[in-house]
C-alpha cells in the first residue's frame, strides 16, 4: 500500500494550496485508504468537532476509525453509534447544559424530603468523622449519563467498540496512577463518562475496579493510538487551549487552566506531525463552560474544516467505497423490561431500589420513565452513582441496574437568608444518615442572626411504605404591629399607643407517619405539641412592676392529618405544575393560660395551578382558605394575613398589601393571580394581584363569597441563585393607601 509521499500539515488558518505535491500523491492513488478521525477534549470548544464532521461528509470523506477524549469522546462516539453531523447539531443544540452539568434533577424526581434539603441547603460538604472534607466533584454526571444511554440504546448490546458502525475508542486516565487508559470495550455510556470526567466538575467514574478522570489529563490526542487500530491517514481536530501569555494570568481561574495546559501541550509537538491533516478551529473567544455560544462554536469548525476542503476531498477519491447513506438511529421510546439485576447494595433493601424506581416487573414502561425512576434514586444522596444497561432478552429486557452506595453518612450543611419578618440568618446543619437504621436521618438545623431558631428532624424514609418521623422546632421573632390588631387578644382600653412591639416565640413538637401516594404526593397524620409564648414589653407590668402584657403562654396538644400534592416546577418560581396543601388541626389539651381554653379544630387548603403561556410568559393562580371550628375565644392560634414569605409557620397566610400580620380572623378566603416573565435565564420579573375576605363566621354567614374586602397588588423581580432566591417586591393596598417593600434573599428556613 503508497502512504503520503509527506505529511500533509494543514493549520486551520492557513490557505489551501492545491497544487501541493502531497495532494497530487493522494489523488494519484487509487487505493482504499483507511482515515481515522482523532478528536481532542475541550469542554465546550468540542461542539466545533460538529461543524468539522459537517465539512467532512459533505467532501464525501469516509472515516473508518474514530477516537477521542473527553467532549472529543461524546461527539465521537455519537457519530460512531450511526448519528450524522446535522443529527449532532440538533441533538446538541437543544441540550440544557447547566442541567447537565451541575447535575440539577427535576424537582419531581425527589421526595418532599429531600426537596425541603435541595430547598433550603445552599452548600453541603461531607462531615464524617467531623471532619469537613470536600466532594469528589459538582456533579455525579447523572443527567448525562441517563440521557447519552437514550441515545445510544440502538447499540446497547455492542461489548467490543470494534463492532459500532464506525470503529472508536476514548481515552480516560487512572486517577491513581495517573496513566492513560484506552476504552475500546464494555459499555458504551460507561467509556465515554470516564473519558469525560473533568476533574473538579464531575466526579470520578469506577469501570473494572479503576477510578478514573478525564483522558485529558494524560492523552487529549490519541495520534498515535488511532495509527496502531489501522489508521493510515489522520484528520486530527484540536479544540485544546494554547499556553496564555503573562498579560492573560491575572486570575486563579486562568492559571489552574495554565498548570493543566503544560501537560497537554508539549506533547502536541510531536503529535501534530503524526496528522495529516491537522484542524484547529479558532476557539481563542471561548472556554471550556461556552455552551450557551453552540452556534458561534459549531460555526468555527466549519470555517476551519473549510480551508482543508479540497485536502479532504483528495482524501474520499482514494477510498474505492463511500460513507454508506446515513440513518439517524431509531431508538423506540416504549421498552418491555421483564426482570430487574441489582448490584451494590448492601445497606438498602431490594425493595427500597424499586420503591424509588417505581418500576414493577414485568412491566411495559417508557425511556422518559425509566430515567425519572433513576432521578428519584439518585436524588436521594444515598449513592454516589447510579448506573444501568438494558439487555436484550427474548421477552423483552433485563434491566441491569448498578448502584454505588455513598460512604458519607455525615453531612455539613450552611445557608444564607434575609426576609423582613426574621430578618438576617446563617443557618448551620449537621444530618447524619444510618445511625440506627439503614433507612433512618436525622437532622438539626441552627439559624444564628437576629432571631435564633433550631430544629431537629428525625425519621426513618420507607418510600412508597409508612415512614415515621419526629420533629421539633423552635421559632421566634420579634415584629411592631398596629395597636388595634392587638385588640383582638385582650380587651384593652384606648391607649396613646399607634403600635405595639410584640415577641413571638414558638415550641413545636411533631410525632407523624406519612406514606407518599406518588413521588409528588403524601398523606400523614400524628400527633403535636406546641407552647406558645406571645408577650409584649410596651405596655402593662408584671408582679415585678416590669413593663410586661402576656397574651398567651399555653401549652396545646392536638391530632392532626395532611394530604400534599406538589407538581410545581420551581418553589418559588413556578411555571408549570399543581399544588394542593391540605392540613387539619384538632386542639384536645391545653394548660388553659387564658382561662377560656375548649377543644376546636382549624383547617385550612391551598390550591395551585401554574401554566405556561409562551417560552418566557407563565401564569399563577392560586386559592386558599381556612376556618377555625370550635372554640372563638382562643384568638392566638387565628389566621394572620400580610407580608411576602414562602416559608410560614402556624397559620401565617402571605398577603401583597399589608405588612405582616396585619389582618387577622379566625376565618379567611383569599385569592392569588400572578404572572412571570423570564427577562432572561434565572431573572425573573412578576405582576401578582390578590383578594380576600376575612371575619370569624366568613363561611357561616356566606360572606366568603361577596366582594373581596381586601385587595393587595405587587411588583416584583427576583434571580434564582445557588444561594436561593434573592427577591423584591414593591406591594401597595388601595383600602389602607399604603405601600410596602419586600426583599428576600436565600432559601426560606
Amino acid at each position: 500500500m503508497v502512504f503520503f509521499s509527506q505529511v500533509i500539515y494543514a493549520q486551520g488558518n492557513q490557505n489551501t494550496n492545491s497544487s501541493d505535491s502531497s495532494v497530487t500523491a493522494i489523488a494519484s492513488n487509487q487505493e482504499d485508504v483507511k482515515v481515522g478521525l482523532v478528536l481532542s477534549g475541550g469542554g465546550a470548544k468540542g461542539l466545533a468537532h460538529i461543524g468539522v464532521l459537517k465539512i467532512i461528509e459533505e467532501t464525501g470523506v469516509r472515516i473508518d476509525y474514530i477516537g477521542g477524549t473527553s467532549m472529543g469522546a461524546i461527539v465521537g462516539a455519537l457519530y460512531a453509534s450511526g448519528y450524522n453531523a446535522a443529527a449532532l447539531d440538533s441533538i446538541f443544540r437543544s441540550v440544557d447544559f447547566d442541567t447537565f452539568i451541575q447535575d440539577v434533577l427535576p424537582r419531581d424526581a425527589k421526595t418532599f424530603y429531600e426537596r425541603e434539603d435541595s430547598e433550603k441547603y445552599a452548600i453541603t460538604l461531607p462531615f464524617d468523622g467531623f471532619k469537613i472534607g470536600l466532594p469528589s466533584g459538582l456533579s455525579k454526571g447523572q443527567n448525562f449519563y441517563n440521557q447519552f444511554s437514550r441515545y445510544t440504546a440502538h447499540v446497547n448490546d455492542v461489548r467490543d467498540f470494534n463492532d459500532l458502525p464506525i470503529p472508536f475508542f476514548c481515552m480516560s486516565t487512572n486517577i491513581e496512577t495517573g496513566k492513560q487508559v484506552l476504552l475500546d470495550k464494555g459499555y458504551l455510556p460507561d467509556a465515554v463518562a470516564a473519558s469525560g470526567a473533568l476533574p473538579s466538575v464531575f466526579s470520578p467514574v469506577e469501570i473494572n475496579g479503576v477510578l478514573m478522570t478525564d483522558g485529558g489529563v494524560s492523552n487529549n490526542y490519541p495520534v498515535k493510538e488511532i495509527r496502531e487500530k489501522g489508521a493510515e491517514i489522520v484528520i486530527g481536530v484540536d479544540v485544546q487551549d494554547s499556553l496564555l501569555t503573562k498579560e492573560e494570568l491575572n486570575s486563579v481561574t486562568n492559571i489552574m487552566l495554565q498548570i493543566s495546559n503544560f501537560r497537554t501541550n508539549k506533547p502536541m509537538k510531536d503529535k501534530i506531525p503524526q496528522t495529516d491533516i491537522y484542524i484547529t478551529p479558532l476557539i481563542a473567544d471561548f472556554s471550556v463552560m461556552s455552551f450557551d455560544r453552540a452556534d458561534d462554536i459549531i460555526a468555527s469548525g466549519e470555517e476551519a474544516a473549510k480551508k482543508n476542503y479540497e485536502k479532504l476531498q483528495h482524501i474520499a477519491r482514494r477510498q474505492n467505497s463511500k460513507p454508506p447513506a446515513a440513518k439517524i438511529p431509531e431508538n423506540s421510546e416504549n421498552l418491555i423490561i421483564n426482570t430487574l439485576k441489582i448490584s451494590g447494595i448492601e445497606r438498602y433493601t431490594r425493595a427500597y431500589i424499586k420503591g424509588k424506581l417505581k418500576l414493577k416487573t414485568p412491566s411495559v414502561t417508557t425511556y422518559k420513565k425509566l430515567n425519572e425512576g433513576i432521578n428519584n434514586l439518585s436524588a436521594t444522596g444515598n449513592f454516589d452513582r447510579v448506573t444501568h444497561r438494558l439487555i436484550d432478552k427474548d421477552d423483552g429486557k433485563e434491566l441491569a441496574l448498578k448502584v454505588k452506595e455513598s460512604e458519607n453518612k455525615m453531612l455539613l450543611r450552611f445557608a444564607l437568608h434575609y426576609d423582613d419578618l426574621y430578618q438576617t440568618a446563617a443557618l448551620i446543619n449537621i444530618t447524619r444518615k444510618n445511625l440506627f437504621f439503614d433507612n433512618d436521618v436525622i437532622s438539626a438545623d441552627l439559624a444564628l442572626g437576629d432571631n435564633v431558631r433550631y430544629s431537629l428532624d428525625y425519621y426513618i424514609d420507607k418510600g412508597f411504605y409508612w415512614s415515621t418521623g419526629l420533629k421539633f422546632r423552635y421559632t421566634n421573632f420579634k415584629k411592631d404591629i398596629d395597636f388595634d390588631f392587638v385588640g383582638r387578644f385582650l380587651d384593652l382600653p384606648d391607649l396613646d399607643i399607634n403600635t405595639v412591639n410584640v415577641s413571638y416565640k414558638d415550641y413545636n413538637l411533631q410525632a407523624y407517619a406519612e406514606t407518599l401516594l406518588g413521588q409528588t404526593s403524601s398523606l400523614g397524620l400524628g400527633a403535636e405539641y406546641k407552647r406558645l409564648s406571645i408577650i409584649s414589653d410596651t405596655f402593662g407590668e408584671d408582679e415585678n412592676e416590669v413593663p410586661r402584657t402576656v397574651f398567651d403562654d399555653s401549652n396545646y396538644w392536638s391530632a392532626f392529618g395532611y394530604i400534599k400534592l406538589d407538581t410545581y416546577d420551581n418553589k418559588y418560581f413556578p411555571s408549570k405544575g399543581v399544588l394542593f396543601d391540605s392540613t387539619i388541626h384538632s386542639y384536645l389539651f391545653s394548660s388553659n393560660f387564658t382561662e377560656d381554653f375548649d377543644q376546636f379544630s382549624i383547617i385550612k387548603a391551598q390550591l395551585g395551578y401554574a401554566v405556561p403561556l409562551s417560552d418566557a410568559f407563565s401564569f399563577n393562580v392560586s386559592a386558599e382558605a381556612g376556618a377555625k371550628i370550635g372554640n372563638l375565644s382562643i384568638n392566638s392560634l387565628d389566621f394572620l394575613l400580610g407580608g411576602y414569605g414562602a416559608r410560614t409557620i402556624n397559620n401565617f397566610i402571605p398577603f401583597y398589601g399589608y405588612d405582616f400580620l396585619g389582618l387577622t380572623g379566625q376565618s379567611f378566603a383569599k385569592v392569588l393571580l400572578s404572572v412571570d416573565y423570564e427577562v432572561f435565564k434565572k431573572h425573573h420579573a412578576n405582576l401578582s394581584a390578590n383578594y380576600a375576605n376575612l371575619g370569624d363566621t366568613l363561611f357561616s354567614t356566606g360572606r366568603w363569597f361577596e366582594a373581596p374586602e381586601y385587595s393587595g397588588y405587587a411588583i416584583g423581580y427576583g434571580i434564582d441563585t445557588f444561594l436561593g432566591p434573592v427577591e423584591v417586591k414593591y406591594s401597595f393596598s388601595p383600602e389602607i393607601e399604603e405601600s410596602n417593600w419586600f426583599f428576600s434573599v436565600g432559601f426560606w428556613f
